[in-house]
């Protein structure tokens, strides 16, 4: 038995066998002597069909979920993996004694620089399908494992985790999680929690020390990777994840109450999705509306930008599955993490500095207005809102307006509905948006927190870097000036503020964030019942009074203790 340590990421605890996802491809080249080029030959024919079998599926996957047109994408790569231009050169190299791995690198590496240099974009565009097809031919002949081929339950052990991986990963087959990289509020632990799924993030060397297959535990309350487990060790853990389940049975009692303290605050709460199939689990764990939908995952692993349409008809489903409720759709929210295969995305030093959010769509305005115009149409089905992300100056906002203008303009020159009066909110989660609250506050009608980032830029800490971990906590007294600052400009002007980060789910910060004059709280569907839980069980008198002790204070560590003994003195009683 070895245990790993890493940071608590996503509460509960996961017993499973290990399934190992390596994306880093290290491709050695060898010679192939002449009695085993047909057992190359053969390894290559074998990956070729494994790789035409899970694009099946992901086409298969793709027709179902968003339709033909988008489906249409997968079938070009199946008509590629059948390409003599492609197969046959491989093989050529194969017989020349060369390894399969390189054979196909080095055939992928040509084609893709001839499609790059080619002057018609169609073509040009190719290029991403081809080196998307070489990367799965060659994880298929080195056996990493494909995240759409989950058969059975397991524990996902990987390095890292991006976007693209978890946008087509089968979610109902994981365990748990637990990664080499990343922070308590990276995209794995956000997308664990949006589940509920235990996982443990920033586990050193974690990958070369689990086995495929390997029994393993996954402790996302105390940031534990148990490998190899003795039998005491299992039953124990076994008993734990009992209990948490009956826990969660209990707390269900609370999902469609009313979030209100006992001397009558109502409070809204609301849920962070990421697409269709979440907003079902949103409403079970009693959502009133949507605080944030993230956009990112209709542009997301695939070659080419999702059209209007195909937007319209996503966003239209969730608004309507969502029956009067209010959602807010945030515009395409990328970089940092999140980079795009068919925009020109510059290799940067520090990308979540740089090119990333509201600044990309204003730079790609075509982009930007065909989703302004798919979500605009949307709004006809229900109580829609529009949200801008990474907002550093009113110029930004000003300017992104006056394309959401066009946009509007555009359909009604079409003769196309929207709702005319549609709301329109920005994000704060740039120290200076925050100071900016109240020249902000006259452009916009409402704010939503982003505390994920605005904690990351005011402590100066990477929030995936595992090593200042320590640095990043959301409770500091910086963050909570702030965001005490952002809503008092907004309720002077009659604006309203939500909070959709991470901090809104965590039952020591809602207390002091109910205190500050929170409107909405936002957070991980799970984490629904048990917010609601702690709302109903303080008064709004009490906890305004804790949070203006809570922003006097010099760290986080002292507001923390500040909470547990309030909480505790109100056990008691």
């Amino acid at each position: 038995m070895e245990i790993l340590k890493g940071i608590p990421a996503s509460p509960g605890v996961a017993v499973g066998r290990a399934y190992v996802y390596k994306k880093e491809i290290a491709i050695v080249e060898m010679k192939i002597e002449d009695d085993r080029i047909q057992e190359e030959l053969n390894r290559f024919r074998a990956a070729l069909d494994a790789s035409r079998r899970q694009l099946l599926r992901i086409k298969e996957k793709t027709l179902r979920e968003l339709g033909e047109k988008e489906a249409e994408i997968f079938q070009a790569q199946l008509l590629m993996l059948e390409d003599p231009m492609f197969v046959n050169e491989v093989e050529n190299k194969i017989r020349c004694g060369k390894n399969a791995e390189a054979a196909v690198n080095e055939v992928v590496k040509h084609l893709v620089s001839t499609f790059s240099a080619i002057k018609d974009e169609y073509l040009k565009e190719r290029a991403f399908d081809i080196q998307d097809i070489g990367e799965r031919v060659i994880k298929n002949l080195l056996g990493y494992g494909d995240l759409l081929k989950l058969t059975q339950r397991v524990v996902v052990i990987a390095k890292n985790l991006t976007p693209s991986d978890t946008a087509r990963m089968n979610i109902k087959r994981v365990l748990g999680f637990a990664t080499e990289v990343g922070g308590a509020t990276s995209h794995t632990a956000i997308i664990a929690r949006e589940y509920g799924i235990p996982a443990v993030v920033g586990v050193a060397n974690l990958t070369e020390k689990v086995k495929p297959g390997e029994l393993v535990i996954v402790d996302g309350n105390k940031g534990l990777v148990i490998i190899q487990p003795h039998e005491k060790t299992v039953s124990e853990y076994i008993k734990i994840s009992r209990e948490n389940k009956r826990r969660s049975e209990e707390l269900k009692k609370f999902a469609l109450l009313p979030a209100m303290t006992v001397d009558g605050h109502r409070i809204e709460v609301a849920a962070n999705i990421g697409n269709l199939n979440e907003v079902k689990l949103a409403l079970i764990y009693g959502a009133e509306g949507v605080g944030l939908l993230r956009t990112e995952f209709l542009y997301l692993d695939r070659a080419t930008p999702p059209s209007e349409e195909e937007q319209f008809k996503v966003y239209s489903q969730i608004v309507q599955s969502l029956d009067g409720k209010p959602i807010i759709i945030r515009t395409l929210d990328i970089g940092g993490d999140k980079p795009l295969p068919y925009l020109k995305m510059p290799k940067e030093l520090n990308p979540f500095l740089g090119w990333r959010g509201i600044r990309i769509s204003l730079e790609e305005p075509n982009i930007f207005k065909e989703q302004l115009r798919a979500i605009l149409r949307a709004s006809v089905y229900g109580n829609l809102k529009i949200m801008f992300p990474m907002i550093s100056t009113i110029e930004e906002v000003k300017t992104a307006k006056n394309i959401l203008n066009e946009a509007k303009e555009e359909l009604r020159s079409r003769c196309i509905p929207f709702k005319e009066d549609i709301e329109v909110g920005i994000m704060i989660e740039t120290p200076s948006a925050a100071l900016m609250a109240d020249a902000l506050s006259r452009e916009v009608d409402f704010f939503s927190i982003g505390t994920n980032d605005l904690t990351q830029y005011v402590m100066a800490v990477d929030r995936t870097n595992q090593k200042i971990s320590g640095l990043y906590d959301a409770l500091h007294p910086a963050v909570l000036r702030l965001i005490n600052n952002t809503v008092k400009s907004a309720h002077k002007k009659g604006k309203w503020t939500g909070i959709c980060g991470e901090l809104a789910g965590d039952p020591e910060a809602v207390p002091i964030l109910i205190g500050l004059g929170l409107d909405e709280l936002s957070v991980n569907p799970p984490s629904i019942p048990n917010v609601k839980k702690l709302i109903r069980s303080i008064s709004y008198e009490e906890a305004n009074q804790l949070a203006k002790k809570a922003i006097k204070m010099t760290s986080a560590k002292d507001v923390r203790n500040l909470v547990k003994a309030f909480m505790q003195s109100r056990g008691k009683h």
